[in-house]
């Protein structure tokens, strides 16, 4: 977004504060970071409550979605007794990462029969859990699992529960993150900090991953680093040449080595300007501005083909490559400014005689729906005119670089999700007509901007389930950790602190796994060592700077072992509950399932004195558990 460019923050010009040791949970390197503290658990989501998912049952089906309420206190009922009743949940698209399963009875003191069943198509079930001739008074349970694919999971009573009445409380499916989710940063400004020393730990023997920024990037998990890339860089105020070339093309293939001898995945941000190109701003390079169009649209391929050639003959080919950076208003403006109206950045202003002086790409959302004919055919003209150069960019990518994958990076404003659905569908349409089309549709997410965590789910799936051939990225998220005394920023939950920043982006990094079909590819945190920081200077060295705790999140959120977390079971008044010495573990690399010793803590005096509900905690080596115990009287007890 523009206002975060120009303000160029660089980590550790704020109020510096005491060092604290802080160790991080699910850490999988020795070394960790030792600004603040941060408790990151792996991302867990439960599908079936998002707002895509979707309940039916063998009766009763006007009721089903109370089993995927999130609301224990409401229940599915069938409308008639008997066996063989179902509740299904459809996730609305395949993942290939659930591995839990709870369920949740409305009944205490019951015996619940079922059996659990997963499909990819609703047609063909696989059993992940058969407890069809269960006698253990339960009033839930949680089932491990592993069957990529799953996007139906089903429970079917298979009768004899005596006197109670089937029904369903709550069926949720919890999915967790892929490994395949390419979690990294554009790194751009690694060009810019050359001279700084970034550490793990700087004040410890030893100071694990470092000097270089990448070194500590890759240590914390990031896989991936991307690089924009300015044709000629200029000031944005004067359009001047920069004194230093900073992000530009020379000096970006020095970073993309760096990047590559790191074994980090690479991606190529052309912004096809200058100076900074966002949705407020889309300058023309100044050698191109005053080429007629036909002339501008061969720049544009040569230009990217012509560097492509260069960063492969180095042996740096990027996985990926977006044409544009934030086009949702189109690129490389001329002419057509006078329509829309732009004042950014300066010089394309004070300069219109050259930058405005033939046509470009710039889109006139001002006349989208005018039933106006000569404004309709200006905005036609606009579109198709963007589409030629975007098309000439992308083709350089499939002549030059033919394994890169090509990526398109928009936005969607807060509330404006059908302007960019507008935007897909006239970009899709129109470069496919001319025989062109993309690997990635991108947005960027930042909640001040963009909306909510659930506006970004909701999005992102929209643009999944409209147009299932490609996949989906979060281009660009950041979040602070300081700042406006801690507050979230607006349409955040998230406060301004280190356990903040790390919830934030964990929360991206879930939003963009749980997009259906697992069609969510990858999240990019936006210069993490420099805007809204994830790191800062070292008190008392010079030039050194470290790792916020935050940060940790890229390694932290994915799941090593899942526990059968919960264990429903009951008891009868003034009877102590029996607890099982272990319970059931997933390891994620093998996809077994061993059971694993827990040590649960004593019952409350006279907890079971009476009818109700206890809950005792246990722990494991890998986390903890919670036994939730009905106590029932002993006429309730119908095992």
């Amino acid at each position: 977004m523009s206002s975060k460019r120009p303000a160029r923050v660089i980590a550790g010009t704020t109020t510096l504060v005491t060092v604290a040791s802080a160790t991080l949970l699910m850490a999988p390197t020795p070394a960790n970071a030792i600004y603040g503290s941060a408790d990151i658990k792996p991302i867990e989501s439960n599908i079936a409550a998002k707002d895509w998912a979707s309940a039916t049952a063998s009766s009763g089906s006007s009721q089903a979605g109370l089993a995927i309420d999130g609301d224990p206190t409401t229940s599915w009922h069938p409308d008639r007794a008997g066996a063989r009743e179902w509740l299904t949940v459809d996730l609305g698209g395949g993942y290939d990462n659930l591995r839990k399963v709870k369920v949740i009875f409305p009944d205490r003191g019951v015996a619940y029969p079922y059996v659990v069943e997963a499909s990819s198509d609703g047609r063909r079930w696989k059993t992940i859990a058969d407890r069809s001739r269960n006698r253990a008074v339960a009033r839930g349970e949680v089932h491990l699992f592993t069957r990529p694919g799953t996007r139906f999971v089903r429970l079917m009573f298979t009768g004899g529960q005596g006197s109670a009445r089937a029904g369903v409380s709550e069926l949720q499916v919890f999915n967790y993150l892929r490994d395949d989710l390419t979690l990294g940063a554009d790194l751009s400004w690694v060009d810019d900090v050359q001279d700084r020393q970034y550490w793990v730990n700087p004040l410890a023997e030893d100071r694990g991953a470092g000097p270089h920024l990448l070194d500590v990037a890759k240590d914390r998990g990031m896989q991936y680093a991307r690089l924009r890339i300015f044709n000629e860089p200029r000031s944005e105020s004067t359009g001047q040449p920069t004194p230093i070339p900073r992000q530009g093309p020379e000096r970006s293939l020095t970073s993309a080595k760096w990047i590559k001898q790191r074994d980090m995945g690479l991606g190529i941000d052309f912004h096809y300007a200058d100076s900074w190109a966002d949705p407020s701003k889309q300058p023309k390079p100044r050698r191109w501005a005053e080429l007629e169009f036909a002339d501008l649209s061969k720049a544009v391929y040569d230009y990217t083909a012509d560097y492509l050639k260069r960063l492969k003959r180095q042996g740096t080919t990027p996985e990926k490559v977006a044409v544009g950076n934030e086009i949702i208003n189109g690129f490389m403006y001329g002419s057509e400014a006078a329509h829309i109206g732009t004042t950014n950045p300066p010089y394309f202003v004070d300069q219109a005689d050259i930058y405005q002086s033939k046509p470009g790409g710039g889109l006139l959302w001002k006349y989208w729906r005018s039933t106006d004919p000569a404004e309709r055919q200006l905005y036609d003209q606009a579109w198709d005119r963007f589409t030629t150069l975007a098309v000439s960019g992308i083709k350089a990518v499939r002549d030059a670089s033919p394994k890169s994958k090509v990526e398109i990076h928009a936005i969607v404003g807060k509330d404006k999700l059908a302007k960019t659905m507008e935007f897909w569908h006239q970009f899709l349409t129109r470069v496919k007509a001319k025989g062109q089309n993309p690997d990635v549709l991108a947005i960027s997410y930042y909640p001040e901007w963009h909306g909510t965590p659930e506006a970004l789910d909701h999005n992102l799936n929209t643009i999944a389930t409209t147009y299932p051939d490609y996949e989906v990225d979060v281009a660009e998220t950041a979040y602070p950790a300081s700042g406006g005394e801690g507050s979230p920023l607006p349409n955040s939950p998230f406060p301004r602190t280190i356990q903040g920043q790390a919830d934030a982006i964990r929360r991206v990094f879930q939003a963009a796994n749980d997009v259906v079909d697992n069609r969510g590819s990858g999240v990019l945190v936006w210069e993490p060592a420099g805007y809204q920081p994830m790191f800062r200077a070292v008190p008392g060295l010079a030039n050194t700077w470290e790792p916020h705790a935050s940060i940790n999140v890229f390694n932290a959120s994915r799941a090593k072992h899942i526990l059968q977390d919960t264990l429903y079971t009951a008891t009868t008044v003034g009877a102590a509950p029996k607890l099982p010495s272990s319970i059931r573990m997933l390891t994620t690399a093998n996809d077994t399932i061993t059971g694993v010793p827990v040590r649960w803590k004593p019952l409350p005096p006279g907890a079971t004195d009476k009818p109700g509900e206890v809950t005792v905690t246990g722990t494991t080596r890998t986390g903890p558990v919670t036994a939730v115990i009905d106590v029932v009287p002993k006429a309730a007890n119908r095992s």
